[in-house]
C-alpha cells in the first residue's frame, strides 16, 4: 500500500475515534470530512483494516445504515451485536430510525 494511503486511513481512523457511544456514521460522511468526498469506497478500505487498533468500526455504516462491513467483522452477527448493545436498533442488517442516532464528523468537529 502507498504511503499516502495509510496516512489517510490513519486519519479515517481517528475520526471513527470520535463517534461516540450509540451513534453511528457512514463512510461517505468521514470521507467528507477529510476533505475526499468521492473517497467512501476508501474508507471502507480502512475500516476493514482496523482490526487490532481501538477503532470502533461497527459505527460506520453505509449511507441508508446498511451494515455493509458486517462481513469483516468475526462471527456471523459481530457487528449488529455490538450495535445493539450501546441501543441501536438493527433489523435485517439496517439500522432502524437513522436520523436519530447519526452522527455528523462535518458538524461535531472542529
Amino acid at each position: 500500500m502507498k504511503p499516502e494511503t495509510l496516512g489517510f486511513f490513519e486519519k479515517v481512523y481517528e475520526v471513527a475515534k470520535q463517534i461516540p457511544y450509540g451513534k453511528v456514521t457512514s463512510y461517505g460522511a468521514i470521507a467528507k470530512y477529510l476533505g475526499a468526498g468521492k473517497s467512501a469506497r476508501i474508507v471502507g478500505y480502512a475500516m476493514n483494516n482496523s482490526h487490532n487498533k481501538d477503532v470502533p468500526a461497527h459505527r460506520v455504516v453505509n449511507r441508508k445504515g446498511l451494515l455493509t462491513g458486517k462481513h469483516h467483522f468475526e462471527g456471523t452477527n459481530l457487528m449488529q451485536q455490538l450495535l445493539e448493545s450501546e441501543g441501536i436498533v438493527v433489523i435485517e442488517n439496517q439500522i432502524q430510525d437513522l436520523e436519530s442516532v447519526y452522527w455528523e464528523p462535518a458538524k461535531e468537529l472542529l
